[in-house]
């Protein structure tokens, strides 16, 4: 009987109750209950509130006193109950009220007991009183596995339940409603408090579950402090939920986020209360952030991947008294476990950085990784501009999945104002530290008359070419330059660093993309001397200056590989020669593999020298197998219009610099020099006897100089008087001066008898620009024959020194020009 009804008081008295018999044998057992005065213990007995007791179900304090309905044990009082039905708890409830002195004398800490223990049989309501001046806070500190809040209108699964409220003036409080397992470790309250634990009437509990730690000042209504294990999520509310936000108060939580861990605050539901003065606001203590407290409004975006201990406070303001509307607040923090790196706080300072932009977003779908400002704005694409100061931190378990877009845009109007010359393209080294892919660019842009040079001095570029990789990838990171105009982009390649290629100047504007790798070495990065300078306007699409080194072997490719070399484009290499070397040039297949529809297709090669040789080599022509270079050279491809789309103008070369040989340079040098004397000693004696004879020996052929033989079609090419010039006339045209390059000895040269140098080789001075001027761009619906003439009307106009790259006459082309300035007059 005890196990079932008994009640134990633990100040002494606990009596079985006596089985009645006879016309009460109906009646459930009787139980006899004594407290002492000393326990300021009430308990009270009274109907529930869903369902009222039937009239044959009473209170019984004797055999003949069987119709009460309440019943009230108070200190010192001895009472002997039972009830008239077997089913007392569909219809009875029992509260236990304590009273605990935090106030006039010493308080009571440490755990809380529960008395009287061992209750059951009825759903009972345990009431702590714990009384405290209005300035003092009591502390709550709970049992594990703690409290989870819940709305007051809910029932806990398990229908344990703990209330707790506090009393300001007149008014009684709901701090909040909380179900066993969950967060809420400690709860100090305002002026004392009252916690409240409901029991099922089949429970039997022997503890309280919670504790007095302390007793000290406030003030605000109440701390709650929220701490995590591990991953979880807590649901909590503000004060009073959901009637309303006391007036003008002020409330915190306190949050305990385990290392390794980061915190995200979510307002999933409030109410803006009607102000008569001041405002509502939400106010945050952060790790780690100099702008303590962050003050946010209710509708504002809330702290995100907080890394460590934080504190949220609710403030209301002095409400409206004509209207009621109340201040309520529901929210949600969850915490997450994060990788090491992701819970760093990135500093990004962009406050020197103008005509920029960071994008941070992810590159693969499915996942699901944010990206936080300042803790505040989290969202799965984010974005700084220049001018700022960012302070950025990641939402997410693998970072690889981010990437991150640098934009910067450099410009140039008018070259006697913008004064951008070597102007360094700098990488922020906060940019550097982001643990997610980084992807920067710069854009160039300058009106039409304005060109680009990228320049490096130290560093050097590397032509990525097909089938080669290049030497310093193990540096991580790589250069692809555009050029650009309102109509197509201009592929001009990917270069990697430490290379020979040392300028860069493109015609139109430029894009410079630097892509990293995730091993990219970072130290080095930072130390690229790439600068950028606007020109003068060049020509041709883009010159790319090659400074290469001793022993070395340089291989580069046309630009816009992929696609080929646009129609009638021009490109130019200046390839330089270092000291006491000279450069094997070679093709990486034999012909150019084009057929044009319009015009030519060429490949100059021009030392920079006035003596140096001019090599032509034409879309139909085979590539020699190699071509030995003693200078300084320009190396220039100009296309022409393809007759088919699909075919694509792609050439690969390469230069390999050798150390000469300085004792048989200087033999073949002096003989060279004296087989040259001799053959012009024999050449003087042999014009002369010619001259002789003239009348005598028929010639071969003889060109009249009087004879008109202008062309009708190219008249407005012929600017100067070539009548009037005798750099054209030959005297005689002897047979060997015709067929003299097919007359070769054993060893594959011309025979010297034969006078093969009969071109006038281009004498003019070297300047920084190619010898060949470059095609304009011309429209598809506009090329024909004429115009592709006269804008390549220099582009022909080369000489051999070698005659073994000459084809024999009767293959050659025969169309003539007339050629600009005081030269000669030459045949291509």
């Amino acid at each position: 009987m005890c196990a079932a009804w008994g009640l134990c008081c633990p100040s002494g008295i606990v009596m079985l109750g006596v089985l009645l018999t006879g016309l009460l044998t109906h009646l459930a057992d009787s139980v006899y209950i004594s407290l002492q005065p000393k326990d300021n213990i009430t308990i009270l007995i009274k109907p529930g509130d869903v369902i009222p007791p039937p009239s044959s179900c009473y209170i019984c304090l004797s055999k003949t006193n069987c119709k009460s309905t309440t019943l009230e044990i108070r200190p010192g009082m001895t009472v002997d109950y039972s009830f008239a039905c077997s089913t007392p708890e569909k219809f009875y409830v029992m509260e236990i009220q304590k009273r605990i002195d935090c106030n006039t004398g010493l308080c009571p800490f440490g755990k809380v007991q529960l008395e009287p223990s061992g209750l059951s049989g009825l759903n009972r309501t345990f009431f702590w009183h714990v009384e405290a001046a209005r300035n003092m806070g009591i502390e709550l500190n709970f049992s594990t596995p703690w409290l989870s809040q819940i709305d007051p209108s809910y029932k806990c699964p398990d229908l344990i339940t703990y209330r707790v409220s506090t009393s300001v003036g007149r008014s009684s409080i709901n701090i909040g409603t909380f179900c066993r397992s969950g967060t809420v470790s400690r709860i100090k309250v305002q002026g004392g408090g009252v916690v409240a634990l409901e029991l099922p009437w089949n429970e039997t509990w022997t503890e309280s579950g919670f504790s007095i730690a302390n007793r000290s000042s406030i003030r605000r209504l109440c701390i709650i402090e929220s701490t995590f294990l591990s991953e979880s999520f807590a649901i909590l509310m503000s004060a009073h939920y959901p009637v309303g936000f006391p007036n003008d108060d002020l409330m915190t939580w306190q949050f305990v986020v385990p290392f390794h861990h980061s915190a995200t605050v979510e307002f999933l539901n409030y109410t803006s209360p009607s102000c008569d003065r001041k405002d509502e606001r939400v106010e945050y203590y952060l790790p780690n952030y100099k702008y303590n407290p962050e003050v946010l409004p209710l509708d504002g975006k809330q702290p995100a991947n907080i890394v460590g201990n934080f504190n949220l406070s609710l403030q209301n303001c002095d409400l409206d008294s004509q209207n009621q509307q109340g201040l309520t607040l529901l929210f949600k923090v969850t915490v997450q476990q994060t990788p090491t790196q992701g819970t760093r706080i990135y500093n990004i300072d962009l406050t020197k950085e103008k005509d920029i932009t960071v994008n941070i977003k992810q590159r693969l779908l499915g996942t699901t990784c944010k990206i936080c400002k300042a803790q505040m704005d989290c969202n799965e694409e984010f974005t700084m501009t220049g001018g700022a100061f960012h302070r950025i931190s990641f939402l997410c378990y693998d970072l690889s999945v981010l990437m991150t877009t640098v934009v910067k845009t450099i410009a140039c109007w008018d070259l006697k104002t913008c004064n951008i010359n070597n102007e360094p393209l700098s990488i922020h080294a906060s940019l550097l530290q982001l643990p997610t892919q980084v992807e920067i660019t710069w854009n160039l842009v300058a009106p039409k008359h304005i060109s680009t040079e990228i320049a490096s001095s130290s560093m050097k570029l590397q032509q990525a070419v097909s089938g080669k990789p290049c030497n310093s990838t193990d540096l991580g990171f790589l250069y692809n330059i555009v050029s650009s105009d309102n109509k197509s982009n201009f592929q001009i390649g990917t270069f990697c660093p430490v290379g020979p290629i040392e300028k860069v100047q493109l015609r139109d504007n430029v894009t410079i993309t630097l892509s990293l790798q995730s091993k990219a070495n970072i130290s080095h990065l930072l130390k690229q001397d790439l600068r950028v300078s606007f020109v003068s306007r060049i020509e041709e699409e883009c010159i790319i200056t090659v400074v290469p080194a001793p022993d070395s072997t340089v291989t580069l490719q046309t630009p816009n590989w992929d696609d080929g070399l646009p129609d009638t484009v021009s490109v130019s290499w200046n390839i330089g020669m270092p000291a006491k070397q000279f450069g094997k040039l070679a093709f990486a297949k034999d012909r150019m593999d084009i057929m044009c529809e319009t015009g030519r297709a060429f490949i100059n090669i021009k030392e920079q020298k006035s003596s140096g040789p001019d090599i032509v080599l034409k879309d139909y022509d085979t590539f020699p197998s190699s071509i030995n270079l003693f200078y300084p050279f320009w190396f220039n491809i100009t296309n022409c219009k393809p007759k088919s789309r699909s075919q694509k103008l792609q050439i690969q070369f390469s230069v390999m610099f050798t150390q000469t040989k300085s004792g048989l340079a200087t033999i073949l040098i002096a003989a060279g020099g004296a087989i040259a004397a001799v053959i012009f000693i024999i050449g003087v004696a042999v014009c002369c006897a010619r001259k002789k004879k003239k009348e005598k020996k028929s010639p071969v052929g003889i060109y009249n100089a009087n004879v008109k033989i202008e062309l009708s079609k190219r008249q407005r090419m012929q600017r100067k008087g070539r009548k009037q010039k005798e750099s054209h006339v030959y005297a005689v045209i002897d047979d060997t001066m015709v067929y003299g390059h097919l007359m070769k000895d054993t060893s594959g040269l011309a025979s010297p008898e034969a006078n093969v140098d009969v071109y006038q080789p281009f004498q003019g001075p070297m300047g920084e620009a190619p010898p060949v001027p470059p095609l304009n761009r011309i429209s598809k619906d506009k090329v024909n024959e004429d115009s592709f003439a006269s804008s390549i009307r220099l582009n022909e106009f080369y000489s051999f020194t070698k005659s073994e790259f000459n084809e024999p006459v009767e293959h050659e082309d025969t169309s003539m020009m007339a050629e600009q300035g005081n030269g000669p007059v030459v045949s291509a």
